[in-house]
């Protein structure tokens, strides 16, 4: 009995069949992951989002898988070569390698060696041969011997009837299938460098003569070696000992020892080296890059979310400066709420003159728009300018250092001309260093992820399935901190549940004309939002001040009846509930739980009713660099000192000690216990002491830990 998508993906994921299918009818519905995550737990057994992405992705699949095995039995039955045999073998495939391997001897292909020899009328032979029953060769060969279709010799008919079996050989299921398993195994990965490419090829001189195990290969190493491959410096193999995969080929279709074996024999080693060996080669190489694929791309996701998840400094008055020598510091004024008061450039780094000019005007805007917090972008001249700005502001100024990775992007795309279409391009920088501070998250939606300078090799992978990632990360992130309805952006709105950049746009088109939004039921108000939109978007929307308590709550619009009836029952209001830690204690769940509404659901209401609108992001903490080390050349091996995390790979972990050059911490350095995944030890974002091992001035390297152990040692007194 053939399985449902369903049941397929309860076994692959290891999740109670009704699970999966209460998901899978979700998503038909048209909810998003987010949504079914937060408010449908009952329905899926409180599956979280990376599960519920896997049954869509799976289900994804499967479908395609659907839609090959179709246009597989069409192609068939178009040329006659579909039988009920056929048929119930594709039906009952499963992946989409099982199918290829199926459809393989059937696919129209060019004219092959067996195709000419199945012309001159040679299949007869190679069916006889094949069989290994003792046949005399000379004596069956020479019937087949016809000049009109180019049948000369007898060796020219047994070479035509090998090549028939080199060809089916090379194309049966079961070879194919044990062959894949060989590769895993014992397929090794080699690299060399093209003869007259070491100069050219230089970055890639770790890769020159490398050989490891396929099978642990890690990705970022897979990566730079194709990527040296598609530049065309190193040249690449991923194959297992060919004497191994003969011999396991012969082992299969080799009966005996007689001369009709030997020919058998022959097809296979020539079937293997001229046909098999490099498809199995190509299928092996596509495998190793989806792996490669997939974990770059988990590993920038964890990464960008907790970018993206940053601590935010909150509505405050900050001035903002994107950093320069020659050229000056783009310096803006903004208000609470992110908006522009004031801008300006001051040219603290050319002379003297200039210094005391700059400390003036910025001390004297400090004061005027009432300034609580500085941002200061940490690109060329940033240290300089974090320590100019100490001496012109009054003690105890909060300064700020603001990883301007893909500022210059957001600053020239025709969002920011949209926003600021008078405003001279390095100017918007400056406002998106300062709103990257107040909130990371809403000024970071509004880059690509791939520009934030975090991940490993992410322009090499399949952009498809990162862009899906990273599409997944972002709306998660966003819809797990919610989104204030009357002061984002039409870009921050994009990524909330249920809504297009199209409706967020009229979102705030309508806030716009109408006023800031008084209740959640305003937003059906809106053009082209209609029920089910809705029922997805509104739980993660927020109305600060609004007419209903719990507007600004993640308590679902469609619970407020439940939590009236807590308070009603308490002879309370919901306000009540939200104020007092006691009366809430007073609540007995169980009492609530009946029809669609589950424990997991009121458990998440009373939770909601302790802490309305909170932010899940930690708070802001400040940060110093050490004020001696400003230049790679001030390094020296044995220092310890305060850095950021800037970004972790699957091999180490970048960290910033404030000299314009990140550090590597090598996974092996990151903690004095074993660290298999760097992500364990260190997060972007992460203040962390390191020791400094080494210093490469040449290479411009720098070599950290962040092991105790490699600490200088200190004397007790």
């Amino acid at each position: 009995m053939e399985l449902s998508h369903q049941e397929i993906l309860a076994k692959e994921l290891r999740i109670p069949r009704k699970n999966v299918e209460a998901t899978a009818a979700l998503l038909e519905e048209g909810c998003t992951v987010p949504f079914i995550a937060r408010y449908r737990k009952e329905a899926t057994g409180s599956l979280d989002e990376v599960a519920i992405a896997g049954i869509r992705d799976g289900l994804e699949r499967l479908a395609e898988t659907d839609k090959r095995r179709a246009s597989m039995v069409s192609s068939l039955e178009e040329r006659g070569l579909l039988t009920e045999e056929l048929k119930a073998k594709l039906d009952k495939a499963a992946t989409m390698t099982a199918l290829e391997d199926i459809y393989l001897p059937f696919r129209p292909k060019r004219r092959t060696k067996a195709t000419v020899a199945r012309e001159k009328g040679l299949e007869p032979l190679a069916r006889i041969i094949m069989s290994q029953e003792g046949a005399d060769l000379e004596a069956e060969a020479s019937r087949f011997l016809d000049e009109e279709q180019g049948v000369n010799s007898i060796q020219e008919a047994l070479e035509g009837a090998r090549n028939i079996i080199s060809e089916e050989i090379s194309e049966n299921g079961e070879a194919r299938m044990e062959m894949r398993a060989l590769f895993v195994r014992r397929g090794t990965l080699k690299a060399k460098m093209k003869p007259g490419k070491e100069e050219e090829g230089s970055r890639f001189a770790d890769w020159s003569d490398w050989e490891e195990p396929m099978a642990k290969a890690p990705s970022h190493r897979i990566l730079a070696m194709f990527r040296g491959e598609s530049e065309g410096v190193l040249s690449v193999s991923v194959r297992p000992p060919q004497e191994a995969a003969i011999h396991r080929l012969e082992s299969r279709f080799v009966k005996g020892e007689k001369a009709d074996s030997n020919q058998v024999k022959e097809a296979v080693e020539d079937g293997y080296k001229r046909l098999l060996e490099s498809s199995m080669e190509t299928e092996a190489r596509k495998a190793l890059k989806s792996k490669a694929d997939r974990e770059a791309i988990s590993v920038f996701v964890k990464n960008v979310r907790e970018v993206l998840m940053a601590p935010p400094l909150g509505q405050k008055r900050v001035m903002a400066l994107d950093p320069g020598f020659r050229t000056g510091c783009k310096l803006v004024c903004l208000d609470e709420t992110g908006e522009m008061l004031h801008h300006e450039t001051v040219f603290p780094h050319t002379s003297q003159a200039r210094r005391e000019q700059a400390m003036e005007s910025v001390a004297k805007l400090f004061g005027q728009y009432g300034i609580e917090a500085v941002a200061v972008g940490n690109g060329t001249a940033g240290r300089e300018t974090e320590a100019f700005l100490k001496d012109c502001l009054p003690e105890g100024a909060e300064i700020y250092s603001v990883n301007e990775s893909g500022a210059s992007i957001y600053s020239a795309s025709a969002l920011a001309r949209e926003e600021f279409p008078d405003l001279d391009v390095s100017y918007r920088g400056a406002v998106s260093i300062g709103r990257r501070l107040m909130d990371p998250l809403a000024e970071l939606v509004k880059v690509d992820p791939k520009s934030i300078g975090v991940g490993q090799y992410q322009h090499d992978v399949d952009q498809k399935e990162l862009k899906k990632a990273l599409d997944d990360v972002v709306a998660s992130c966003v819809n797990s901190v919610g989104v204030e309805v009357n002061t984002a952006s039409p870009q921050l709105l994009s990524f909330v549940s249920g809504l297009s950049l199209k409706l967020a746009k009229s979102v705030v088109e309508r806030r716009r004309k109408e006023g800031p939004f008084k209740t959640r039921k305003d937003l059906l108000k809106v053009s082209g939002l209609g029920p089910k939109t809705y029922q997805q978007a509104a739980g993660f929307l927020r109305i600060r001040g609004g007419s209903h308590p719990l507007d600004n709550s993640a308590v679902h619009p469609e619970r407020y009846d439940l939590v009236n009836s807590m308070a009603e029952d308490l002879g309370r209001s919901i306000s009540d509930l939200l104020e007092d830690g006691e009366l809430r204690k007073s609540i007995d769940p169980g009492r609530y739980v009946g029809g669609d509404v589950g424990l997991p659901t009121v458990n998440d209401i009373l939770s909601e009713l302790a802490k309305p609108g909170r932010d899940p992001r930690e708070r802001l903490q400040p940060f110093s660099f050490d004020p001696s080390v400003s230049e790679l050349s001030d390094l020296r091996a044995g220092m310890v000192l305060p850095g950021i995390v800037t970004n972790v790979t699957d091999f180490g972990a970048f960290v910033d000690v404030g000299v314009h050059q990140d550090g590597l911490v090598h996974v092996s350095r990151l903690s004095d216990r074993f660290v298999k995944d760097p992500h364990q030890a260190a997060k972007p974002g992460q203040t962390v002491e390191v020791a400094v091992l080494d210093v490469d001035l040449k290479r411009k390297r720098l070599s950290l830990s962040m092991k105790k152990k490699d600490f200088p040692k200190t004397d007790e007194k």
